[in-house]
């Protein structure tokens, strides 16, 4: 592998332990089927990055704004400014945004784990020829499952893309994820994904997330995360991000 591939790292591993030392979905990929609270808001700036020998794509920020519309129910909005580099060139702009609703059917109970919906559309705003967006409508419906004991929570699920636009697959994503509550400053967890390939000549991979968040009070909140794949293309991803609940 290059310098250049280790320095990214390096810069990723530094900005994780930046954050400590200074939830479910982010800063993970896999999410969960528990939506915000009735009239309560969730606002994130957040950037999340992948690096691999090829390419760089990264959001520079992006900003994620979630709000409990009726019981169960959440509306879910991202507006990401991309970053994309490779050999070919370096571009940076507004890029595709995403919004979905987060549904609740089954509440947990003692025996019982929470299940929900949670469908999103990518909306082609970026442009295409830049490579900051797909240039096509994008779809995901996925199914969350959640079950907590305690400090302790597990969730995971997973669902299908629906991807059309040249070179691009309908592609597959399913995770799970399990977190312990150390204490009420510090939450830590890890994830394990897999996914079907995006594009043609591309490959399926399977990746693992560690991370977790640091509640600096009961509204502000640091998340962090770092993983690599275990097969398919060798790839580094990462996640910092400020969370505000209200």
């Amino acid at each position: 592998m290059s310098l250049t591939y280790y320095r990214y790292v390096a810069f990723i591993l530094l900005f994780s332990l930046m954050s400590v030392s200074a939830l479910a979905g982010p800063p993970f990929r896999t999410d969960d089927p528990q939506p915000v609270d009735f009239l309560h808001w969730e606002f994130y700036i957040a950037s999340e990055q992948q690096f691999t020998k090829q390419e760089t794509d990264a959001t520079y920020p992006h900003i994620e704004i979630n709000y409990g519309a009726i019981s169960n129910v959440q509306l879910h909005i991202v507006a990401p400014l991309g970053y994309v580099h490779t050999s070919e060139g370096t571009h940076y702009g507004y890029s595709d945004t995403e919004i979905g609703l987060k549904y609740r059917f089954v509440e947990e109970t003692e025996t019982v784990p929470q299940i929900g919906i949670f469908p999103l559309i990518e909306i082609p705003t970026g442009n295409e020829d830049k490579q900051l967006g797909n240039g096509k409508t994008q779809a995901y419906i996925p199914l969350w499952i959640q079950k907590s004991w305690g400090k302790l929570t597990t969730y995971g699920g997973g669902g299908v893309w629906y991807s059309p636009g040249l070179d691009q697959k309908n592609w597959a994503f399913t995770g799970w994820e399990i977190q312990y509550d150390f204490s009420d400053l510090i939450t830590l967890g890890g994830e394990i994904y897999y996914q079907t390939a995006e594009t043609k000549g591309s490959e399926s991979s399977t990746g693992f997330n560690l991370g977790g968040f640091v509640n600096l009070n009961e509204h502000h909140h640091i998340l962090f995360s770092l993983g690599s794949n275990l097969s398919g293309e060798a790839a580094i991803t990462g996640y910092i991000g400020y969370q505000l609940t209200i």
